[in-house]
């Protein structure tokens, strides 16, 4: 079963990051990153991400 990502908009301060690595997965709107579609990408693409989040905004859903 496939990992799916999740963005805590609250958290998120719209670095862009995530839209950079991942543009198939992520994109800005309203001021944070939303996650429009979550398995767009491998997962180790998407993990880059994680990794890189300067607040820890991105997730895996459990």
């Amino acid at each position: 079963m496939s990992k799916i990502v999740e963005v805590d908009r609250e958290a998120c301060i719209a670095c862009g990051l995530c839209v950079s690595v991942a543009p198939e997965v992520f994109r800005l709107e309203g001021g944070s990153s939303i996650a429009y579609n979550p398995q767009g990408a491998d997962e180790s693409i998407i993990q880059q991400c994680l990794d890189g989040c300067p607040v820890t905004a991105i997730f895996w859903q459990d």
